[in-house]
């Protein structure tokens, strides 16, 4: 067993930008075997890129409301509360809502494959 206690501030919060469009910030929770924790943080219309993960992704959202959507699916909203499964090689992408920030724990398991990036006209309004 080993207790994870919260960050230091040591390490500094990473902006992310490689495979995401917007600001996107995260702070590494937990890195172990095939498994990162991660929290993340979307500014308003930011999100990852296309992406899947080789055994799947869980995302709880902690604060602030999004949307999160599977390849040749609509974008679903989410919020507060709730909980997010990616099957394993499920391709998907999730960030925040178009005028809303998220928050949330991502927990990926296996190894991430990034593609391109949402395009805006997949990225639609849905307050």
């Amino acid at each position: 067993m080993e207790i994870v206690q919260r960050r230091d501030g040591a390490q500094p919060t990473e902006h992310r930008t490689a495979t995401f469009t917007g600001e996107v910030y995260a702070d590494p929770v937990l890195a172990a075997d095939d498994t990162m924790v991660t929290s993340v943080l979307f500014a308003p219309g930011a999100r990852t890129h296309w992406h899947s993960h080789a055994s799947g992704q869980l995302l709880q959202v902690l604060d602030g409301r999004g949307l999160v959507c599977a390849e040749g699916g609509a974008p679903q909203p989410i919020g507060a509360g709730d909980m997010v499964w990616a099957r394993p090689g499920e391709v998907h992408w999730h960030g925040g809502g178009p005028e809303t920030m998220l928050h949330h724990i991502a927990v990926s398991l296996g190894a991430t494959t990034w593609l391109g990036p949402v395009a805006d006209t997949d990225y639609p309004d849905a307050r």
